[in-house]
């Protein structure tokens, strides 16, 4: 099937469609600007300095830096932190929540991204789990409790150069240790999951009523690496369309889009807006 033919057929897919499950990795940010930092090279090069100490981000996720120099470890956390702040959500986001929000049944959103752009792009907070957590929630490091928290403000600034963190560090409010980001980390014994589970279980009440229904499956970004959000995707009962520029290959039945997430959702978008309803769309 050629590209067009596959617009035309996930357009007609969407028209059709009862309900959505968006899932999204890494790769639906970067047409916000975000870095997708595939393999170790994409990290450094957009961090020299970390690659002048062959530290990779696998090296730096790890929740050991923030017992051993927090400041470090607020560096590499804060500068993402302020990064994702300071980026808005492309125009695909609006395009998902228009798809989203005329269907007759509620969707859901699935990502493995902690930036929290789809809470940014308007969409309601108890229709996302966010399997990895979130930068935009605290929690102790030890953890001394099972307290998670909303960052109210930052109080740091990071050295591009060094990437070393500067001012106040975020603490626990309980017993005064370091605070870190409630994210699941590598190698991590000290992620307090339930915000997580929660989201978790709102998404699998979800899931159960939306298996009575004709669902598309709108995967943005979602690498091989990230292979849980795929087996979502290949698994759920409905039609997967898997938008990836350099691996879309998909199960079969499925729609594959070799393009980035904001290049295919305006193609999609252009298909729909010149039809009137899931008639007019011919393959």
């Amino acid at each position: 099937m050629n590209q067009q033919n596959a617009i035309l057929r996930a357009a007609q897919a969407i028209a059709d469609a009862d309900t959505l499950l968006i899932t999204a990795g890494a790769g639906m940010g970067v047409d916000s600007g975000l870095p997708d930092f595939r393999g170790k090279q994409g990290f450094w090069r957009a961090h020299p300095s970390y690659a002048a100490e062959g530290l990779t981000f696998q090296d730096l996720a790890n929740p050991q830096w923030f017992f051993n120099e927090p400041r470090r470890a607020w560096g590499f956390y804060g500068s993402r932190y302020h990064s994702y702040g300071n980026t808005q959500p492309h125009a695909g986001f609006k395009l998902l929540k228009s798809w989203l929000d005329s269907k007759p049944n509620p969707g859901f959103v699935y990502t493995s991204n902690v930036d929290g752009h789809f809470q940014k792009a308007g969409f309601a907070e108890e229709s996302i789990y966010e399997c990895h957590g979130s930068i935009h929630y605290l929690q102790c490091c030890m953890p001394c409790n099972q307290r998670i928290w909303p960052i109210k403000t930052l109080q740091l600034t990071v050295d591009s150069h060094s990437m070393i963190a500067q001012g106040s560090l975020p603490f626990c409010p309980d017993c005064g240790g370091f605070a870190r980001p409630n994210i699941l980390m590598f190698d991590d014994a000290f992620w307090l999951e339930h915000r997580a589970r929660q989201q978790q279980k709102r998404y699998l009440d979800w899931r159960l009523r939306a298996v009575h229904q004709q669902v598309v499956i709108i995967e943005l970004g979602v690498g091989s690496a990230i292979g849980p959000i795929r087996w979502v995707g290949e698994n759920f009962p409905g039609t997967l369309l898997r938008i990836n520029p350099s691996e879309s290959k998909a199960p079969k039945g499925s729609i594959s889009l070799a393009m980035s997430a904001l290049a295919a959702l305006t193609a999609i978008e252009r298909i729909l807006s010149a039809g009137h309803g899931p008639q007019d769309l011919e393959l």
